[in-house]
């Protein structure tokens, strides 16, 4: 997915917890949900950043040649803009944009 393009919320809002329920039908049943998901994106989030630092790593630790890269601050910059993953994860709930089953609740045919 292009968290790039996300329309989650940057900061942190209080939200009703009734909302959660909704689509589950447990709260903590959703909540269980978002977390796993936030572990997901915050993976893939932390890959992606990883990979495109690997470009600029030097395969000499020398002291002198140590220098302030721009490229690098202002790919680090941009991720740390992004927003969290748990708020991310929510807003994929509540879009309806995050699978989910529960094979214990589901009945066999």
């Amino acid at each position: 997915m292009d968290y790039k393009k996300t329309t989650a919320d940057l900061t942190t809002t209080t939200r009703d917890l009734r909302d959660f329920d909704g689509k589950t039908g447990n709260m903590y049943e959703s909540i269980a949900i978002i977390s796993k998901r936030a572990n997901q994106i915050s993976s893939e989030i932390k890959e992606e950043l990883t990979n495109k630092l690997a470009e600029f790593a030097s395969t000499t630790d020398n002291l002198e040649e140590i220098f302030e890269n721009r490229e690098q601050i202002e790919i680090s910059r941009f991720y740390e803009r992004l927003p969290k993953p748990s708020l991310i994860a929510i807003q994929e709930f509540f879009d309806d944009k995050i699978y989910h089953r529960n094979p214990t609740t589901e009945t066999e045919k």
